[in-house]
């Protein structure tokens, strides 16, 4: 018998291998950001985090800033209550947003990368994280200072592998060519928002890298901020993110332009596409994470719950991949019509 919680293998997942690294991921995974020590704290984030394991889920993401650390906090706790164990477990932490007013509490320096890190791992109860990513861009920083941060983390052991968020593809450029002047470790992923109503980025912008780099993306946002789940058909729900975060302005100017003539144009395409979805068997929100699944440049989708049903919904999505032929296909892209063109040429 074994104290820890074994991990087992969901035949209906795919484990997929972030960029050219020899690291796999599940294609869904779970995140910590709004909810695992935002909305959702104590023994829920706990039923949250054994419901991915339990159908085999093994990538978590989470960030210095989520919920100022308390995300990171309440993860490592649960892990370690659900005696999970480390090897089975591929943890992801990022740093841009840390605590404090101090000039150097933020962004990439090497200060702050090196110095962050030491406190997610405090707070995360763990000696490493396999993948550190850089949450957002520093242009105030040589792109040489964040890429030797990143490659000290990993000499050091403290992460495995390290990638970049909400990055250009110009931007990642330069970071694979200071890798390659210097012989370091190159970045091995961008987390990147990717939906049926956000595509340019992930789908144009991103193509050369793709080619170029081998670069994979862990996916946030697949459901559009849960537009595309249809919950906000008909007003903004009570406990939604848009009625939760007032604090956050551009959540609420998004909730704003749901009563615009665009918004409403968007609500009729939700529609449509749950009528697709049921014609299938799968619900609007399984077949819209189906989608991003199905695309080549996916290594994992990051799905965000506040309750292990929710969980169980996304998870459907897995069944729902193999029933996107080119005729589902087409009338996707006819009732959003936003599918994006070859990027323009940045070398």
């Amino acid at each position: 018998m074994t104290d820890y919680f074994e991990f087992k293998a969901n035949p209906k997942m795919e484990y997929r291998r972030l960029g050219r690294s020899g690291l796999r991921v599940s294609c869904l995974s779970l995140g910590g950001w709004l909810t695992l020590g935002g909305t959702v704290k104590g023994d829920p984030v706990r039923d949250i985090i054994k419901c991915a394991w339990e159908n085999g889920v093994n990538f978590i993401d989470t960030a210095e800033g989520y919920a100022e650390g308390e995300s990171e906090r309440e993860i490592g706790r649960c892990l370690k209550e659900l005696k999970i164990r480390r090897s089975d477990l591929v943890l992801s932490t990022k740093v841009f947003w840390g605590q404090g007013e101090s000039p150097n509490s933020s962004g990439l320096s090497r200060k702050h990368i090196i110095e962050g890190l030491h406190a997610s791992l405090e707070r995360l109860q763990m000696d490493y994280v396999d993948v550190y990513f850089a949450h957002r861009p520093d242009p105030t920083v040589p792109m040489e200072e964040v890429v030797r941060a990143f490659n000290w983390c990993i000499e050091q052991g403290k992460a495995h592998y390290w990638g970049t968020s909400e990055w250009s593809a110009h931007e990642i450029e330069a970071a694979h060519h200071v890798c390659a002047k210097f012989g370091l470790i190159a970045p091995v992923a961008e987390q990147a928002e990717h939906s049926l109503m956000n595509r340019a980025k992930a789908e144009g912008e991103f193509l050369p890298i793709y080619e170029s780099y081998g670069t994979k993306l862990t996916v946030f946002s697949a459901l559009s901020g849960g537009f595309l789940t249809g919950k906000y058909n008909d007003g903004i729900p009570e406990g939604s993110r848009y009625a939760v975060h007032t604090e956050m302005d551009w959540l609420q100017e998004r909730a704003k332009a749901l009563s615009s003539p665009e918004g409403q144009k968007n609500i009729e395409k939700v529609r449509k596409l749950t009528e697709v979805a049921k014609g299938l068997g799968f619900s609007v929100t399984q077949l819209s994470i189906a989608y991003i699944l199905k695309m080549g440049s996916t290594a994992t989708v990051i799905m965000g719950c506040k309750t292990p049903e929710q969980m169980l919904e996304q998870l459907g999505a897995l069944g729902a991949v193999e029933k996107i032929d080119k005729e589902v296909e087409k009338q996707v892209e006819e009732i959003f019509g936003n599918k994006p063109g070859p990027p323009r040429q940045w070398r």
